[in-house]
């Protein structure tokens, strides 16, 4: 678990960047990480015979649905999908509005056939089909550094939220590797589920030569295995989802707690 303290609020978040000299805070937050954060079910490994970097699958056309204003009625629509065996997740679609997306089909079609199915079924409302073409990292001509701020501007909308994404179960909530896998697939990055499987693909990059967009780890469980993962945000800075109980928040990799617990980074560009 962690050791006590604050997690920054999505209204102290700039002002802490700008404060980045500081090095020695009061010790953060304790959390409970949770099994969803190192369970998972995509069978992302690495390939025989390739080392360094593991390329991620670019996301294909998925359904976009619903119009929140509360984050528990996206999340209770999410797990309804789950259930039904389909990959869904919800994010901040604007301020004080969520909306959810699933599955990654192969084309246009297909993606329309599984929506209007749902909505005869009473399950969905409107949708909208959201093609590769409109992700971030489809856009090449803006460059990567265009993909990886709008990897943090994704991340950074997410401060404050509630912790609610149901992981493998009800209690589990919108455990720490559920969220940099959302702010990924968002962004056209078909990252995989749990943070350990995360940590396998990409390229390993050193502390110093973090990157706004690559993750980093930590080995939190005391088992010599990555069990916790957040977004790099630049500044020594990274977003996270800390426990359940707990909001969606940035900290310092400077905190004495987590360089302690700090198992590397990885870039997916």
């Amino acid at each position: 678990m962690y050791e006590k303290g604050d997690c920054v609020s999505r209204r102290n978040w700039h002002i802490l960047i700008l404060s980045k000299g500081q090095r020695l805070f009061s010790l953060a937050c304790i959390f409970f990480l949770l099994a969803g954060c190192a369970a998972g079910t995509a069978p992302y490994r690495h390939r025989p015979g390739v080392k360094g970097k593991v390329p991620l699958a670019r996301m294909r056309y998925t359904v976009q649905v619903g119009a929140f204003s509360k984050a528990e009625n996206a999340s209770r629509l999410t797990e309804t999908l789950r259930g039904q065996g389909i990959d869904a997740t919800y994010f901040v679609a604007e301020k004080g509005l969520y909306k959810v997306r699933f599955g990654n089909y192969p084309s246009r079609a297909e993606a329309l056939r599984k929506a209007e199915f749902l909505k005869a079924g009473g399950v969905i409302d409107d949708f909208f089909i959201v093609s590769p073409s409109e992700y971030a990292a489809a856009k090449k001509q803006y460059g990567e550094s265009y993909l990886r701020d709008e990897i943090v501007r994704t991340a950074e909308s997410f401060i404050g939220v509630p912790y609610l994404w149901g992981g493998n179960d009800a209690d589990t909530g919108f455990d720490c590797s559920g969220l940099t896998m959302t702010v990924y697939q968002l962004n056209g990055l078909d990252l995989p589920r749990s943070s350990r499987e995360q940590a396998e693909v990409g390229s390993p990059v050193t502390q110093n030569q973090l990157s706004k967009g690559d993750l980093v780890f930590f080995r939190i469980q005391g088992k010599g295995k990555v069990s916790h993962v957040g977004i790099y945000a630049g500044d020594n800075r990274f977003i996270h989802a800390p426990g359940k109980g707990k909001k969606i928040c940035a900290d310092s990799l400077s905190r004495e707690y987590f360089q302690k617990h700090y198992a590397g980074g990885r870039s997916y560009m």
